[in-house]
């Protein structure tokens, strides 16, 4: 409605208390409570929304659509359209998005980076004093 595009449902959870240890393939959506050592990438060609909660913990790349994060992030993040950045997250590491949304309290330590390189030029201006 409204223009919005529907988001995937979460069809995965890795639980408070779990860890993985290596990288990580996902389809539709994903939220992460616990620990993930690698990196975590959404399968191409689809919708995808990846939910890092407050209690979870990432140490690797992140890779996907949507992308929420209000935990701990020690790796790049590239999301290919939306990136919300909750009050309690915490990034270290380079961040591109598309769009960004950040609360008040989230921290990253990096680079920003949008990835539309639309750079909107504005128009010379002509100042009447200067004409013949």
């Amino acid at each position: 409605m409204f223009g919005k595009k529907k988001q995937p449902p979460i069809k995965s959870l890795i639980a408070q208390g779990t860890v993985i240890e290596g990288n990580l393939k996902f389809a539709d959506g994903l939220r992460i409570d616990g620990e993930v050592n690698g990196d975590i990438r959404a399968v191409e060609g689809s919708a995808s929304i990846l939910v890092v909660s407050e209690s979870a913990s990432v140490c690797g790349g992140i890779y996907a659509d949507h992308v929420i994060i209000n935990g701990r992030v020690m790796g790049p993040v590239h999301a290919s359209d939306l990136l919300e950045l909750q009050p309690k997250a915490k990034i270290a590491g380079d961040v591109s998005y598309k769009a960004l949304e950040m609360h008040q309290g989230a921290v990253i330590f990096g680079q920003l980076r949008p990835t539309s390189q639309e750079v909107e030029e504005k128009p010379v201006l002509k100042l009447a004093a200067n004409n013949p």
